[in-house]
């Protein structure tokens, strides 16, 4: 946590089990005995975690349907594209 002289802020991540009291108990070594130190926590369960992934990354219910031909009526064209210039082979 100290280094040459300055104090800097470390994070950690860490899975720990929660005890069937629901208490989490986790000890992390800091090396800075008596000490004052801001501590965040944040307990998010691992079930929740997982379910999340997929939800974000997937499509909104219903978006194939909402939006399948919309563009019937006005369908996008590709004009005809230029000729590329010849250009000398790279060895």
């Amino acid at each position: 946590m100290i280094a040459g002289g300055a104090i800097r802020m470390v994070s950690f991540s860490v899975k720990a089990r929660v005890k069937p009291d629901g208490s989490l108990q986790v000890a992390i070594p800091t090396g800075l005995p008596e000490s004052d130190v801001d501590v965040l926590v944040v307990v998010r369960p691992m079930c929740a975690a997982r379910e999340e992934g997929p939800a974000i990354r997937s499509w909104p219910e219903g978006f194939f349907e909402k939006t399948f031909g919309c563009l019937a009526e006005d369908p996008l064209l590709r004009e005809p594209q230029l000729q590329h210039e010849a250009r000398e082979k790279l060895l």
